[in-house]
């Protein structure tokens, strides 16, 4: 989730792209780079915060240039892995927001041929790629080197012997051009931009673009010029930071088709048919392990539980999940144990407390978090990012989902160690994770919908919700979501635990949100419905789409896509965000900076 920008016109172009990397800086805030060509490339990199890049900055004449903000994922936290990176001449620099991932062997290659590497990243071979196939044509030279790339990425390039243009290259990785007067640019977002122009040209999958101060050219993938529409913005600098949507939160709602992607990217394997991780993990996990115990506070929590019918289902291995504040105290410690600690900004200090203890008493520990260099990252033996970049609004949500998916694949992983899961099998479920991104999409289409049925929540005083299985967290996450930013009661439960005690609260006024999947429990969840409907409360069920039954039971039903057998259902996650977001907004509510709450937890 790294922030690039791209400058070629007649102003400064160091200001021009360090005010632009501050707005591209929730992407990443690793480390900082610049290169700016004056006859020669002049690269000046720092880690930490662009600020920390602005104080050391000299003055550098120069109208064309490149810059970066980088969240690390190949490669650690240092100078030499920052942004940019030059080719080994020094004469090409590039930027580049993405994974590649047969980034080993075109190293090798590249090695072979005498070209000299600095970084330990995946990007800084692009480099030398493009070097490697330059003949005096830099846009023949980056064609020629993205045909060798396998994986997805937004690049952006210059060269010194050609200081006149910008190249732009785009695949599966956002990318846009803003067009200006006697200047034009390239960013991973607008708001990098939007300062000096609000015309922009959106890139499509596998377009490069060639960019002079004059005047921009679009490319497809076989070399031909496409004609490309100009667009006119009408957002202002605040609402572009957050792409035009009104709250952080939604709009990291509508990140989630490309966080899950982030988060399966050089992981799965449908041509090894393999669930990759780095060395580190791949060990931890082929350790011989007893039992898995799962650490963690709040949303974080609800994953755990999540991942507990996941891994339980796909391996036989017991597993144990408990609130990190109560483990560190309480919990049991066994050496043959993988502690699983999952903390999404890496420094919740609970999950920290944990975490020691459990290495204290000599259990393996694997941290899932969001920010790689976070303190959990270094006291754990292993760690696993989830690389969904930064999350602004407090309110967990493209968090949540890609912690579900990090679980599933240490189970899919371990299922396969433990030959609990087949090749064949393995190469199924990879193939219904490929489709998540477009399920999800599905949801987000049916925005008008849901907001149709937060208005019959919107007055409620209390909200229950209840589902059974997998569903039964994803129920109390549900109610987590409603309670923190609407401020309304709300309590999720088993639903088969209604009738121990939970009754007693309902009433005609009291909403119950039912989660009703097509799985091995849906005639109990429906003689749920049956009972709840006899107390008088309103139903509104979550079903999939091809559920005819459902709408006899319940008095409203939002539909989401089936086949989730396999994992707990991504999309019902997005609606539950979504009704919690719109009952939130319809209240008038801090949505992104709910009243009493923080973002990371630091105090016990």
């Amino acid at each position: 989730m790294c922030g690039i920008i791209g400058y070629n016109g007649f102003r400064d172009a160091d200001i021009v792209i360090l005010n632009g990397l501050k707005k591209l800086e929730y992407r990443g805030y690793d480390s900082a780079g610049i290169a700016i060509i004056d006859k020669k490339q002049q690269v000046y990199k720092e880690i930490g915060e662009i600020k920390n890049l602005e104080e050391k900055l000299p003055k550098i004449k120069g109208t064309i240039g490149i810059g970066h903000t980088r969240w690390a994922t190949t490669g650690g936290v240092t100078k030499n892995n920052a942004h940019p990176h030059l080719s080994t001449s020094g004469k090409i620099a590039i930027v580049h927001n993405g994974i590649i991932e047969n980034y080993v062997k075109l190293r090798e290659n590249l090695e072979k041929k005498g070209f000299k590497f600095v970084s330990q990243t995946d990007s800084e071979i692009i480099a030398n790629l493009i070097e490697d196939n330059y003949k005096g044509n830099l846009k023949d030279a980056v064609f020629s080197a993205i045909k060798k790339l396998e994986g997805y990425y937004a690049i952006v390039v210059t060269c010194e012997d050609e200081p006149d243009k910008i190249i732009g290259a785009r695949l599966q990785s956002p990318l846009v051009i803003g067009v200006g007067d006697n200047e034009n640019f390239l960013a991973s977002d607008i708001p990098a931009f939007l300062k000096y122009t609000n015309r922009v040209i959106y890139l499509n999958e596998a377009e490069i673009c060639v960019l002079t101060k004059k005047d921009v050219k679009v490319y497809n993938k076989d070399e031909k010029v496409v004609d490309k529409k100009e667009n006119v913005i009408d957002w202002n600098i605040q609402d572009a930071e957050k792409s035009g949507f009104p709250h952080f939160m939604l709009k990291e709602i509508y990140d989630q088709p490309d966080t899950v992607n982030q988060v399966l990217r050089g992981r799965i394997s449908e041509i090894h048919r393999n669930i990759n991780f780095n060395e580190n993990v791949e060990n931890l996990l082929n350790s011989n392990i007893s039992s898995i115990q799962i650490v963690a506070c709040g949303t974080s929590y609800y994953a755990g539980l999540i991942g507990k019918y996941i891994i339980e289902k796909f391996t036989d291995t017991p597993v144990f999940v408990e609130f990190a504040s109560e483990y560190r105290y309480f919990g049991l410690k066994h050496e043959s144990s993988l502690v699983i600690a999952i903390t999404q900004s890496g420094e919740t200090l609970d999950t920290l407390a944990a975490l020691r203890e459990a290495k204290n008493s000599g259990c393996k520990t694997l941290v899932i978090t969001n920010v790689v260099g976070s303190t959990a990252t270094r006291i754990s033996d292993a760690y696993i990012l989830m690389q969904s970049g930064p999350e602004i609004g407090v309110a967990a949500t493209k968090t949540f989902t890609s912690q579900i998916i990090v679980l599933l694949l240490i189970a899919l992983k371990l299922g396969m160690i433990k030959n609990k899961i087949s090749a064949v099998q393995l190469y199924e479920y990879i193939r219904y994770l490929r489709e998540i991104p477009r399920t999800v999409r599905d949801v987000l289409n049916k925005n008008n919908e849901i907001l149709d049925i937060a208005k019959q929540l919107k007055n409620a005083e209390s909200v229950f919700f209840i589902g059974r299985g997998v569903n039964y967290p994803l129920s109390l996450e549900g109610a987590l979501k409603l309670k923190e930013i609407s401020y309304i009661h709300a309590e999720g439960f088993a639903a088969g635990e209604l009738k121990h005690g939970p009754f007693a609260l309902l009433t005609k006024s009291t909403p119950v949100v039912v989660i009703a999947t097509k799985d091995a429990t849906y005639d109990k969840i429906l003689a749920n419905i049956g009972e709840v409907k006899a107390r008088g409360s309103q139903v509104i069920a979550i079903a999939e789409i091809d559920d005819t039954e459902i709408e006899k039971h319940a008095d409203f039903v939002l539909r989401v896509p089936g086949g989730s057998g396999v994992l707990p259902s991504i999309p019902i996650i997005v609606v539950l965000q979504l009704l919690a977001y719109h009952v939130a907004d319809l209240r008038k509510c801090s949505i992104d900076k709910p009243r009493n709450l923080a973002k990371s937890v630091t105090v016990e």
